[in-house]
């Protein structure tokens, strides 16, 4: 059987990005720095790196998409741009925390905290 507490990491790229020395380590290892404190309520993380521009160059060209899948829910994504793929997968990562803190963070809240009575 299994293992369904593991949770999957993929990493898409196209091929003017991969050019650069162990991108995908180096982005994998910084999402999931980030998004650390969630792996145990997620199944998926999918990280898409592209370059808009190819080999043309241009400011904010590069992009990061990251999209989770939360356990037994919808999936959340997240795209963000940069110089670099680095930055972008740094501002994405930090915008999915963000995203995940809200949606997690309040179903978790709402799931243990009793409503308060209202005081006159």
């Amino acid at each position: 059987m299994p293992n369904t507490s593991e949770l999957q990491f993929q990493f898409n790229s196209d091929s003017s990005v991969m050019g650069t020395d162990n991108v995908a380590t180096r982005i994998e290892d910084a999402v999931r720095a980030k998004l650390a404190r969630f792996e145990d309520r997620l199944t998926r993380i999918e990280v898409h790196v592209s370059d808009e521009n190819a080999h043309k160059g241009g400011a904010d060209d590069k992009t990061c998409m990251i999209e989770v899948r939360p356990r037994g829910d919808k999936p959340i994504g997240v795209t963000e741009h940069a110089s670099d793929v680095d930055t972008a997968a740094r501002r994405a990562a930090n915008t999915m925390a963000q995203r995940l803190e809200r949606v997690l963070g309040k179903a978790q809240k709402d799931k243990h905290a009793p409503r308060p009575d209202k005081a006159l």
